[in-house]
């Protein structure tokens, strides 16, 4: 018992010694900008969302109160499709209660 406690140590030992003087190379190299300071930039220029298209940040702004607009009213669709979903919901709901029926 007591030489593999000390095999284990030992070998603990050695291998935490080799993971602690290994240099570190996963550090960035000296040139790159950290990211606070990247953070802090002000940007000026964009793509567009729809087909990456350059566009001035104000443009952008333009753009992107569009898409919400947009979004706030959903397009008009017709009664029998929307009947035509709302039954194919109930038929769900009924085949998870009901596994054996609507075959």
């Amino acid at each position: 018992m007591n030489l593999r406690l000390y095999l284990f140590f030992s070998l603990f030992c050695l291998t935490n010694g080799i993971f602690v003087a290994l240099p570190a190379h996963a550090l960035p190299p000296p040139e790159d900008t950290p990211e606070e300071i990247l953070r802090t930039e002000v940007i000026t220029e964009a793509r567009s969302p729809l087909d990456g298209t350059p566009m001035t940040a104000a443009e952008y702004a333009e753009l992107e109160a569009q898409i919400q607009d947009a979004s706030q009213h959903p397009p008009a669709v017709a009664q029998k499709y929307r009947d035509l979903v709302t039954l194919l919901r109930l038929r769900r709901a009924i085949r998870s209660v009901f596994p054996f029926l609507l075959r």
